[in-house]
């Protein structure tokens, strides 16, 4: 009898450590899933209690190891709720555990985050999603003038003349400019509604007008122009390009049909005004050749009825023409009167024959006087009368030359008209062009790693010249 309550005592003692045991080591051991399972098989031991040094109580033994096994249905639930206690904690702790980690690797990378991945995700947002379709109108044209083309290398050439096209560069150039300009958009805008065009439905709110932070001005209109039409010259084969783009292909045909009607009008207008700038000048010319050849005459004229004389050069050879045959015949008279003196002196026409000589000596001696007088001669009246013929003659001249520059100004206004010969017509695209979607979000991407690769090495270095304090 007393065997049985020392038996007892001894079955019964092992049980509350081993309860203690697997309460107590889940919560020393924080959340290891091996100990528990190791542990749990603890409780079936309790049938090798009885081997002890009793050999009359092996008949009891099984009984009492069948008793805590199935009459005991309390141990059974007991088993699971201890095992599941530690698995609902080994998740919280790693779920907390997995947190902090990825809050660490957030905050360590914060700044590539921001700077490198946030713009790149809102660009392939904003590219992939939102961004609208863009299409593109293009046409090409020339600007060409005719020029008769001469050769110089022989007399036989100079005789065969060929007509070409020359370009006009010049006139390409304006035409261009002129695109681009706010006269252009303001004549665009009396034809079409392109305000309208520009603020489609079929546009995002990034790329229709106006813009975000901008106004409905004029202003933010030529801006927003100025992104949407290109027109420049293609250096490769010399023809001038303008691109117009719309967020359909009918407006973006329609803006370019009357850009280019535009640079047609441009063109005449640039030949109208070298034509009548050339013309009028040249007929500027002609008038103040014709003022001055009018003043020299009209002085010529006042010069004359002063001086009362006609044509001083002339006149002063006529004078001098009749004083050479005065002196002629003096000098016949004169050889005849010493003819007589010598062979009949006393001759009685001999007196007749020297009033005769004096009379043409004083003939002579007034004709010369007429001719190089001091005051009144014809010599001091020719010089003021040659510098008013000169001048007379001058712009006689001027007023030839001036009228041969209109005629040939005329004629080069009708001979070289520049013309706008289109090569390529606009045309209607059937696709979008833009936005490459792919390509910009690369750009972005790149830009952002560039300026992040930048500031990390801006603050490495203020790191590195930092003072340890």
């Amino acid at each position: 009898m007393n065997a049985d309550p020392s038996q007892s005592a001894e079955t019964e003692a092992p049980v509350p450590p081993a309860e203690t045991q697997t309460s107590v080591e889940p919560i020393e051991a924080g959340a290891p899933v091996e100990a528990a399972a190791t542990e749990m098989p603890a409780t079936p031991i309790e049938p090798e209690a009885p081997v002890t040094a009793h050999p009359n109580d092996i008949p009891p033994n099984p009984i009492e190891a069948e008793a805590p096994v199935a009459p005991h249905p309390a141990a059974i639930p007991q088993q699971p709720m201890e095992a599941e206690q530690p698995e609902r904690f080994v998740d919280a702790t790693s779920s907390t555990a997995t947190f902090s980690v990825l809050t660490q690797w957030l905050k360590k990378r914060r700044w590539f985050l921001l700077m490198v991945v946030l713009p790149t995700m809102l660009a392939a947002l904003y590219y992939g999603l939102i961004a609208a379709d863009v299409y593109i109108s293009e046409s090409r044209f020339v600007i060409k003038s005719p020029d008769q083309k001469r050769s110089q290398t022989s007399t036989l050439a100079n005789l065969v003349q060929t007509t070409g096209l020359s370009g006009g560069h010049e006139q390409t150039s304006e035409v261009l400019t002129y695109v681009q300009s706010r006269d252009a958009l303001k004549a665009l805008t009396e034809k079409i509604d392109l305000r309208d065009k520009f603020s489609s439905p079929q546009a995002d709110a990034l790329s229709r007008f106006p813009r975000p932070f901008s106004d409905g001005s004029f202003e933010s209109l030529f801006k927003y122009y100025g992104k949407r039409v290109d027109a420049r010259i293609d250096q490769e084969n010399g023809t001038a390009t303008i691109k117009v783009e719309a967020f359909t292909p009918q407006d973006a045909y329609i803006i370019n049909r009357e850009l280019l009607g535009l640079s047609e009008n441009l063109v005449n207008q640039l030949n109208m005004r070298s034509q009548s700038k050339g013309i009028v000048e040249a007929q500027k010319q002609v008038e103040l050749a014709t003022q001055r050849a009018r003043s020299a005459r009209v002085a010529l004229a006042q010069y004359r009825n002063a001086q009362a004389l006609i044509d001083p050069a002339k006149q002063a050879g006529g004078v001098l023409a009749i004083a050479d045959t005065m002196i002629a015949q003096r000098s016949a008279l004169q050889a005849q009167l010493d003819t007589m003196q010598r062979l009949t002196p006393g001759n009685p026409s001999i007196p007749a024959l020297r009033s005769r000589i004096n009379a043409i000596s004083a003939q002579i001696a007034s004709q010369d006087n007429r001719v190089v007088g001091n005051g009144g001669g014809i010599a001091s009246k020719l010089g003021g009368y040659e510098n008013l013929l000169v001048e007379q003659e001058f712009a006689t001249e001027s007023l030839n030359a001036a009228n041969s520059a209109l005629v040939q100004a005329r004629a080069e206004a009708q001979r070289q008209q520049f013309y706008l010969e289109r090569v390529v017509n606009p045309n209607m695209p059937d696709t979008p062009l833009l936005p490459k979607r792919m390509l910009s979000i690369l750009i972005v991407f790149a830009a952002a790693l560039c300026l992040y690769f930048i500031a990390w090495m801006f603050m490495i270095g203020i790191l590195e010249h930092a003072p340890e304090d």
